[in-house]
């Protein structure tokens, strides 16, 4: 098997939300860029990796005080546990989406991480300082796979090629984030790079309305936070 495809089967078998937390990671630092709604961001891309595969689905005009009602399709099973648990959460009852981007995101940052270094993907070092304090340490172990993806979002955004249904989704959410800027040089930053990109964040490739929704949601609460903190500054 070439390298070529053995990206693609490492691909199929990762999540979205793990793409999007390597993809937001700094590979010798181990810091995560957008840290503040990362919780947010983690659980749209779950909550439309669910969509997508048709898990969930939801109505445009169907919407309630937080946002499109998210609605549970029955009938399917579904294997990963992360994506289960996030189903389950959906099914319970029919809520809006910016509820549920809370309710699936909240714990994500440490269930993906632990997924990620139990691939071999991501290290996590225990250290101690001052022989006192426990410190942990995160790192890209393996950069193979992030380059893939980054190689991805490059010829989405830079060369112009028309992406995956997967693609699109973490393209939408990096932008919706605010943190494609920080992909620089793997993705050289422009003019051109930022339209493309708000194309994907508003859902205009053709995301179903539950992506719409999730990105649209990120976007508001991006915002949000970054005027509450200038306004903390003044």
């Amino acid at each position: 098997m070439n390298g070529t495809a053995q990206g693609e089967v490492m691909r199929e078998e990762m999540l979205i939300v793990e793409d999007l937390l390597l993809t937001l990671m700094d590979d010798t630092s181990g810091a995560i860029a957008g840290e503040g709604t990362l919780y947010y961001t983690l659980g749209g891309a779950v909550l439309a990796e669910l969509a997508l595969r048709g898990h969930v689905t939801a109505a445009e005009g169907d919407t309630g005080l937080t946002g499109l009602k998210v609605h549970a399709v029955s009938g399917r099973s579904i294997e990963d546990p992360l994506l289960r648990d996030a189903y389950r959460k959906t099914a319970e009852r029919t809520r809006g989406v910016q509820t549920l981007l809370v309710e699936i995101g909240a714990e994500l940052r440490g269930t993906v991480l632990d997924r990620l270094v139990d691939r071999g993907v991501v290290s996590r070092e225990r250290k101690r300082r001052l022989g006192l304090f426990h410190t942990t340490s995160l790192s890209v172990a393996d950069t193979r796979h992030k380059a893939e993806v980054l190689r991805e979002v490059r010829a989405t955004l830079v060369d112009g090629r028309t992406p995956g249904e997967r693609t699109a989704v973490l393209i939408g959410l990096l932008s919706a984030s605010g943190s494609l800027p920080g992909l620089h040089p793997a993705i050289p930053w422009s003019g051109k790079v930022y339209e493309r990109a708000k194309e994907y964040e508003k859902g205009t490739w053709g995301a179903d309305a539950v992506s719409a929704a999730v990105t649209r949601t990120v976007v508001a609460v991006t915002v949000g936070s970054a005027v509450a903190v200038t306004g903390a500054a003044d």
